[in-house]
């Protein structure tokens, strides 16, 4: 069994690889692991996740308080975010909160990384939607985090960044990792003339070969409607799989973008 002072050690790694990535900047972005289900490892607020040690790791229960914390040390004012994700989905093990370039670029332009542009992020990733803005530190951003959990294992978040989790610590990293990754690329892509898409035949046997896996957690594979359906799965739909926005809304979304990249390019 992994003691507690290894897990402090592995969220201070992961704290210099998320800001050596560039994914925050100064004092930003957040990370938490479950210990128990009254027992959690978390950041501290106002402390640079680069130059983190072990020392620097609070402790805090279900409900966000404190628990065990050292000198001045606090826990991050975005834990009410963590908890909620460890209360509506019980495989979560760990959570992390950063602010990478690209996808927070998409989260601030209103555009949900959801096209299928990667064989490796649509069995990985899946769909990742925008959850409305909160301001931080309030119950504003679980509120609206939420209705997504059952559904992704991550989300942007408005104006704001990404949010990745999963049933391990370096799990939920390489979410952020994979999501950041995906959005360079489509946004590169984007420059180029418009990513090339996969078709839905295509989409549906990566999600085939996503179930031969055995993988963990929420995809469009397991949860899509329309794809249990076999329609158009979340892929090919801009999000619009009946969970979240109505047809009129993503088509509108599609077409501005698509005029907006069509003014770019001239």
């Amino acid at each position: 069994m992994v003691s507690e002072y290894e897990i402090k050690k592995q969220i201070c790694d992961i704290g210099k690889r998320i800001y050596d990535r560039r994914m925050v900047a100064a004092n930003d972005g957040n990370i938490s692991v479950k210990l128990n289900d009254n027992e959690f490892l978390c950041t501290p607020t106002g402390v640079s996740k680069g130059f983190m040690t072990p020392e620097y790791i609070c402790k805090v229960d279900a409900n966000g308080n404190v628990l065990q914390a050292n000198g001045n040390f606090k826990p991050s004012s975005e834990i009410k975010m963590h908890m909620r994700v460890y209360k509506e989905r019980p495989d979560v093990q760990s959570v992390v909160h950063a602010h990478p370039i690209y996808a927070t670029s998409f989260a601030i332009a209103g555009i949900p990384l959801t096209q299928p542009i990667m064989p490796e992020a649509i069995i990985a990733l899946g769909c990742v939607p925008i959850a409305e803005y909160g301001t931080p530190s309030t119950e504003e951003i679980p509120d609206a985090v939420s209705k997504y959990l059952q559904y992704y294992d991550a989300v942007l978040l408005e104006n704001h960044g990404a949010l990745a989790y999963s049933d391990s610590l370096l799990a939920a990293y390489h979410k952020m990792e994979s999501l950041e990754f995906y959005a360079e690329l489509l946004f590169h892509s984007r420059q180029l003339g418009g990513p090339k898409e996969l078709s839905q035949a295509q989409v549906k046997r990566l999600y085939e070969i996503r179930k031969q896996f055995g993988m963990t957690g929420k995809h469009p594979a397991d949860l899509c409607p329309n794809n249990k359906d076999g329609k158009t799965s979340c892929h090919n739909c801009g999000g619009n799989c009946g969970n979240h926005a109505s047809g009129s809304d993503s088509d509108l979304i599609a077409a501005i973008t698509k005029k907006v990249i069509e003014q770019l390019s001239k």
